[in-house]
């Protein structure tokens, strides 16, 4: 490896910037509902599985273009705090999830915090930033905002 193969990877490296971006705007969020007791992360499976209704976990998982085991460890604990039932399950796990009153309850307790760092996330990135966002987003089969 030369010095110009280091030097054009600091320089041009997109992974980095997209990493770096990410845990700001994650930080801000996560920040935000903390005192809810809840990441960013896990408000969003929250949210897909109200606008998806009663799914299997790999649903969200689809969604949200989470890997497994990330679905199955927010899950698990979206479950044990009774935000989200499981409908059916057996020796492999759960095979179907939903949102309960509890579920929809707890995001409505957040959403104040949630358009905090919203708005905080978008003056990070600026216009054109959340408009480059979204149409990448899109582009990946992320839905539409609005």
């Amino acid at each position: 490896m030369s010095a110009s193969d280091i030097d054009e990877i600091v320089s041009d490296c997109l992974a980095v910037r997209v990493r770096l971006i990410g845990r700001a705007v994650t930080g801000l969020y996560d920040g935000a509902l903390g005192r809810h007791g809840l990441t960013i992360a896990q408000v969003n499976l929250l949210a897909a599985l109200g606008k998806v209704g009663p799914c299997p976990p790999s649903k969200l998982g689809d969604v949200l273009q989470l890997e497994r085991s990330t679905v199955s460890r927010n899950l698990n604990l979206l479950l044990n705090h009774g935000w989200v039932e499981a409908l059916s399950s057996d020796a492999k796990g759960v095979r179907e999830v939903a949102l309960t009153r509890a579920g929809r309850v707890k995001i409505a307790s957040v959403m104040p915090e949630w358009r905090h760092a919203q708005r905080q996330a978008e003056q990070l990135l600026g216009t054109t930033g959340v408009k480059a966002v979204e149409d990448v987003a899109s582009g990946m089969g992320y839905m539409p905002r609005g």
